[in-house]
């Protein structure tokens, strides 16, 4: 059993007690501290919430629990049904809502759920916003209203609208996909993807082989779309003949690829080859115009690479879609997001989004008329080695760094966001951070090649060991 609450909302597994699991009484309170902070940032404007979930087994409990609870403070409710996060995000903007909530754990297993709060941009909450919240459940701070005051319910669906908006967007050539005849092998993990990522598939000429589609919420593997996870998919790939495997998570905020011979393109390089697309657009239509892209500090290089071809700028920000999107608004950035597979593509939305993420990604493939394979090998070859370790009570992050210091005196230590070393003369870097979504620590490093990569994460770990 396990509670997770911070500012972005609150995640946790479905049973036990309060406050050490996800229970309704959580829910509720919650919910009921989302509400207030809406009603006071929003007083005079739309009180009306979007609410969307993915099709995990306790999403419909946790659905009529938070709209119960919005409505009980007066707050509107518009139910969007099983919709991904990208969707929900972009009905807020359709609606012009004053926010919403997407009932989802992302990539937790199915035991797992969580409340995602969003603003009245269709955006993650910021800190302040975030701390006014914890602040109002410290105080028990609610206020419900009388049954004439009670909210409005009603239910719509905003797919097809998300679709139409990724297609129409400038930067998706649907005619070069159509011309392309590609076909694709979609696993949705039994949840929303495999019912919105066929239908954009579909609208695109592409056509599309199902696994894992129906969305009963059980899901049929580890829902984190890395490598080891694809294995059925990776196989109807080849067996099909297909042109490329795509992978989501429940929310389809994530997008991993998987080429036509069956091996991973590498969830890293999705926006990797989405940003030389939308960058290759720019340098091309905009020569003067400064260029700039955004991913977290525990995402490969090759984005920061690719962001030079074009003579542009690179930046990161800590882990955390509010960060990456926050350091976009700042440097104004035309594309970026997080190397989990998740794209932003800030004309569209500020948000991770796997439907524009494919979509520009089949553009790209399109236009350069190649294979995924040939397409991949086009970028800078780096390695990642992702691993994680329990979180030990009581770390203290400045011994941690002073051990660090000693063991790597040659590298650049950063602690923007845990802990981070990076050797620039030998391409590498390793990163030490807590998780947000899990009570466990994670630790990635990337080097030119796996046995770097491993290499140095063996080191940290020895470290952490002692």
């Amino acid at each position: 059993m396990s509670l997770i609450q911070s500012i972005s909302g609150i995640r946790g597994t479905i049973g036990g007690l309060p406050g050490v699991s996800l229970s309704p009484f959580d829910i509720v309170r919650f919910t009921s501290a989302y509400a207030r902070l809406i009603g006071e940032q929003r007083r005079g404007m739309s009180q009306t919430i979007v609410v969307g979930r993915d099709a995990r087994l306790s999403g419909d409990m946790v659905r009529q629990l938070v709209c119960g609870t919005l409505r009980a403070c007066g707050m509107d409710v518009v139910d969007i049904g099983l919709a991904s996060t990208p969707t929900t995000e972009m009905a807020v903007l359709f609606l012009k809502a004053s926010g919403g909530i997407v009932l989802t754990a992302s990539h937790n297993p199915g035991e797992w759920n969580a409340l995602k709060l969003l603003d009245h941009n269709g955006e993650f909450l910021n800190a302040n916003q975030g701390e006014r919240m914890l602040e109002i459940i410290q105080k028990n701070n609610f206020e419900f209203s009388g049954v004439d005051d009670l909210g409005a319910y009603e239910t719509n669906d905003f797919t097809d609208k998300h679709i139409e908006a990724v297609l129409n967007h400038p930067l998706v050539n649907v005619e070069a996909i159509y011309r392309s005849g590609f076909s694709a092998v979609v696993d949705g993990i039994n949840s929303v993807g495999g019912v919105i990522m066929p239908r954009l598939l579909d609208a695109m000429g592409v056509t599309c082989h199902k696994i894992h589609c129906e969305p009963t919420g059980h899901f049929a593997h580890n829902p984190e779309p890395l490598p080891h996870h694809l294995l059925d998919l990776s196989s109807e790939v080849v067996a099909r003949k297909a042109t490329l495997g795509i992978s989501v998570d429940p929310d389809v905020d994530r997008l991993a690829l998987v080429c036509e011979d069956g091996s991973m393109f590498g969830e890293e390089y999705t926006l990797v080859a989405c940003a030389d697309h939308v960058l290759g657009k720019f340098a091309t239509q905009y020569p003067d115009k400064k260029i700039h892209t955004v991913s977290n500090l525990s995402s490969t290089r090759a984005l920061k690479d690719v962001t030079l071809w074009f003579g542009g700028t690179y930046s990161a920000a800590a882990v955390g879609e509010v960060n990456v999107v926050e350091e976009m608004k700042r440097t104004g950035s035309v594309i970026g997001g997080e190397g989990n597979g998740g794209v932003i593509l800030p004309s569209l939305h500020y948000g991770r989004d796997a439907l524009v993420g494919t979509a520009l990604f089949l553009s790209l493939l399109a236009e350069r008329e190649q294979s995924m394979t040939q397409l991949r090998s086009t970028y800078p070859a780096y390695s990642m080695s992702k691993n994680r370790a329990d979180m030990k009570e009581g770390l203290d992050m400045d011994v941690l760094c002073d051990r660090m210091r000693k063991a790597f005196p040659g590298a650049t230590i950063s602690m923007v966001d845990g802990l981070r070393l990076d050797f620039e003369n030998e391409r590498k870097w390793v990163s030490l951070r807590k998780s947000n979504t899990e009570p466990i620590l994670r630790i990635y490093s990337e080097a030119p090649d796996k046995s770097g990569a491993d290499d140095l994460a063996s080191q940290i770990l020895a470290l952490l060991s002692l």
